[in-house]
């Protein structure tokens, strides 16, 4: 190679031993020249990434560290730090490192002068003869756990059997693992995918674990997981009084005594809750258990709230919405002045799947009311958290 004004250029000798001068760039790029390598280039199926990104990824003070190691793995090898004797620096070669010799002595002193052990010398010169000095970058730079070095189509296909256990009784990771490697011999052919080692398919399935939960949590915590959005969690958004009314039932700690029986027994509290002004707009207290009766009652207290009492002071007694006191006229309590809770009329009623909620009874009455019924999501909880929380606190 020789430079020239006209740029870089290089003397070749073809196979029939004639001498050739050609640019640099014809050498490069044009159809005259083809090179041939020595090894196959890199792929995009390849295990490790290649030379370059692996050192774009290290910071400053890791390529420096980088690249004095390098000096001293060449050193132990050549001699010379540069790895060339036309580059040797001043004292160079040092009677350690002479040229020639065995090797094991000089893996002792390189380990005696850095202060590490002579196993990390050779570790650090069989990864420089197989990567270069991309090999001497830190292992964690290199790859993305035991899932970054393995085969990208065996750790989907292990996801997607991992996921298809969602719903069905905890396996084990071995079954988990058989299964992932049927799989991918059945879609890919036996030999076009690079099955790992059993300690690593089991790293993988640990690395897994954080992304779709498994064999760590119970099942019932597994299925609640995997039922989350991918996305934020949304929510309705009601926009007036009345547009959306809560319901729901809950069991209470509470005892009381049946004046006929004299038994005491369990109470269950329903509440109905106007999502826009958070107030409760109904409320019932039942022996034993809810009856569909129970909430058509309870939803007939939002049209008609029960009247204040005559003890309650004027603050305690709930105004209209968006009126004020003075323009109200009474005709009868029609317009809910002195009312223990605001009157309104549900539009839309958020319930779950109990039996009281899907009834043909209610059904009915919110029919002919022209009230629309919304059940929430089976185990979702958080479809109508708000009910279920003012359920509980009573």
């Amino acid at each position: 190679m020789a430079a020239t004004t006209a740029g870089n250029e290089v003397v070749l000798k073809d196979g029939r031993g004639r001498l050739l001068r050609l640019a640099l760039r014809e050498l490069m790029f044009s159809d005259r020249a083809v090179l041939i390598p020595e090894q196959p280039g890199p792929s995009a199926d390849d295990g490790e990434e290649i030379a370059s990104v692996i050192l774009d990824q290290l910071r400053g003070d890791e390529r420096r560290q980088v690249l004095d190691r390098a000096e001293h793995v060449r050193e132990v090898l050549t001699g010379f730090r540069s790895g060339s004797p036309e580059l040797a620096e001043e004292g160079e070669p040092r009677p350690d490192y002479a040229p020639g010799g065995r090797v094991e002595p000089k893996y002792a002193a390189k380990a005696l002068e850095l202060g590490v052990h002579v196993r990390t010398v050779k570790q650090w010169v069989a990864d420089f003869r197989r990567h270069g000095e991309a090999g001497l970058a830190a292992k964690r730079k290199c790859s993305g756990g035991a899932a970054g070095r393995a085969d990208e189509r065996w750790v989907d296909m292990a996801l997607e059997v991992m996921v298809e256990h969602t719903g069905e009784s905890k396996p084990s990771r071995k079954v988990v693992i058989e299964r992932t490697r049927a799989r991918v011999i059945a879609r890919h052919g036996p030999d076009a995918v690079r099955l790992p080692s059993r300690a690593t398919a089991y790293r993988i399935l640990e690395d897994l674990e954080r992304r779709h939960p498994l064999f760590r949590l119970s099942t019932k915590r597994n299925r609640d997981i995997a039922g989350r959005p991918e996305g934020p969690y949304g929510k309705l958004r009601p926009t007036r009084p009345g547009e959306y009314v809560l319901m729901d039932t809950t069991r209470l700690d509470v005892f009381a005594c049946d004046p006929l029986t004299l038994r005491w027994v369990q109470a269950e509290l329903t509440v109905a809750m106007d999502w826009y002004t958070r107030c409760i707009t109904g409320i019932r207290l039942t022996p034993m258990s809810t009856k569909a009766v129970d909430v058509s009652a309870v939803l007939f207290q939002c049209f008609r709230p029960r009247p204040a009492g005559r003890d309650w002071p004027r603050g305690a007694v709930w105004p209209e919405h968006g009126i004020p006191r003075t323009v109200l006229v009474d005709v009868e309590g029609a317009t809910g002045e002195g009312l223990a809770s605001p009157p309104l009329v549900p539009e839309t009623l958020v319930v779950d799947h109990g039996k009281v909620y899907v009834s043909e009874h209610l059904t009915s009455v919110c029919r002919r009311m022209g009230i629309s019924i919304q059940p929430a999501r089976l185990r979702t909880g958080r479809d109508k958290p708000r009910a279920s929380y003012c359920a509980s606190l009573g």
